[in-house]
């Protein structure tokens, strides 16, 4: 007969836990663990021709990034908010160069430009004590046995220095959805590469017209005494080198030509189709506003009536792009950093201090305020308040 006490006991027992792991980790791991892997496309290109070259996202990644940065921290432990907390100080002042709010500008560039944003913390003796902001360009991840990076590899003039990764690794590695890569995300300027080339180039063009006084093409015709005669090629040389060094640029324009016997000027007009560069060239720029999230009309870009005035156009901007961007970064930067400080802590950011978001706000608490059959406690927890606390260091 069984031993029902036996049987119990064994039920009791307590277990080893459990590992848990993703079943297709591995095999990205069989291909690529402890090679470093590379970012797939050219970071100094995207840089170079999106965002140093083009004004509309170079706009687009300033907005971004000023308007996320501006926005002040909330710590809450359960559901009270603390007022004072050695995160909030990390937060504020990240090191000894910066201050938080140009930490997390320069965080939310490189998110915009690479797709990828690095944060480095040091700690002394388990303690957080600085954070850093590192260049993506120079970071390649090194795969684990799981297939999710263990380590990342800083390179600079061929020295190379390994970050360890991982919930409680040095380094933050923020990534934009990339459906075609596991280690690193997708640019917005990737998305809007086609548009850009079109937005540069249309410039370019516009450039190059106005260096030949606004006339983009004609032709000087020779009539010689007899049919089909032609210029010599020395003639011909001296021809093009003088129209070059007397004609062309914009300082030249409007001056006469000096045409010698058997030489015909027949100039060329831009036609309407040729005109139409222009609507292409805003045509571009609403595609890369797009890509980035960031209403035409912000821009000052003609034609795009979607929103029926510029506190729409920029309250959209808040809700669709900035809150959403400012959420994630608070949700990664809690489960990054909150384990090192112990208590159930959580990040998050001050909203009330938007001016965009005046209007909703205050129809939020006109709504709460005529809530009769509730407290004035869950009046305050409705519109995001709670009993402010001080915490101690906690370490």
């Amino acid at each position: 007969m069984p031993n029902p006490f036996a049987a119990l006991a064994r039920a009791l027992r307590p277990r080893a836990p459990e590992a848990k792991a993703s079943r297709v980790a591995s095999m990205i791991a069989l291909h690529m663990q402890g090679r470093a892997v590379w970012t797939p496309r050219d970071y100094a290109a995207l840089a170079e021709e999106g965002y140093r070259r083009n004004a509309i996202a170079y706009r687009c990644v300033r907005m971004i990034a000023e308007a996320t940065a501006s926005l002040p921290w909330l710590l809450y432990e359960g559901t009270n908010e603390l007022s004072e907390h050695p995160l909030l100080e990390l937060l504020d002042h990240p090191n000894g160069v910066q201050a938080g709010n140009d930490l997390f500008e320069s965080w939310y560039s490189f998110l915009q430009v690479a797709g990828n944003a690095y944060l480095e913390l040091v700690e002394v003796d388990g303690t957080p004590r600085e954070l850093h902001v590192l260049r993506p360009d120079r970071m390649k991840a090194v795969p684990g046995r799981a297939g999710w990076p263990e380590a990342y590899e800083y390179s600079v003039n061929g020295r190379v220095t390994t970050i360890p990764a991982g919930e409680r690794g040095a380094v933050l590695h923020l990534r934009l959805f990339n459906p075609v890569d596991d280690y690193y995300g997708m640019s917005p300027l990737e998305a809007a590469a086609c548009a850009i080339d079109i937005h540069n180039a249309a410039g370019s063009w516009n450039k190059s017209l106005l260096d030949n006084a606004a006339r983009p093409s004609g032709a000087l015709v020779y009539k010689g005494g007899e049919a089909g005669a032609n210029l010599s090629e020395d003639q011909f040389e001296r021809l093009k080198r003088e129209l070059a060094e007397n004609y062309q640029g914009s300082a030249n324009a409007g001056r006469p030509l000096l045409l010698e016997g058997g030489l015909d000027w027949k100039s060329m007009g831009l036609s309407p189709k040729e005109m139409d560069f222009i609507g292409a060239k805003q045509a571009a720029a609403r595609d890369i506003a797009l890509a980035f999230g960031v209403p035409p009309m912000l821009l000052g870009i003609p034609g795009d009536n979607t929103y029926a005035n510029l506190r729409e156009a920029n309250r959209a901007f808040w809700r669709g792009t900035i809150l959403p961007l400012a959420g994630r970064t608070a949700r990664a930067l809690t489960h990054w950093l909150a384990p090192r400080y112990g208590g159930n802590l959580r990040l998050w950011f001050d909203a009330d201090q938007v001016d965009a978001l005046s209007a909703d706000r205050d129809a939020l608490w006109a709504r709460i305020s005529r809530a009769d059959f509730l407290t004035e406690a869950e009046k305050r927890e409705a519109v995001g308040y709670g009993v402010r606390h001080r915490a101690s260091s906690n370490g």
